[in-house]
């Protein structure tokens, strides 16, 4: 279970990098805020979602 929370924290990680760095392209363009503001949107939701994955994890090795 552990190895499975590590690898989907590593690829909620890498999601919210490729978010970021669409949402940043996309403002500096300046074609569509709407869309900027979209992936903007995405990536703290992605962010929580990574978070939570740590804090589980944190509080299995907690348990341990």
């Amino acid at each position: 279970m552990a190895a499975f929370l590590q690898i989907g924290a590593m690829l909620a990680m890498a999601a919210v990098a490729v978010v970021l760095i669409l949402g940043i392209v996309s403002m500096a363009r300046g074609k569509d805020a709407r869309k900027s503001n979209k992936l903007m949107q995405l990536r703290v939701l992605l962010q929580a979602l990574a978070l939570l994955i740590l804090f589980i994890l944190s509080f299995m090795a907690l348990g341990k």
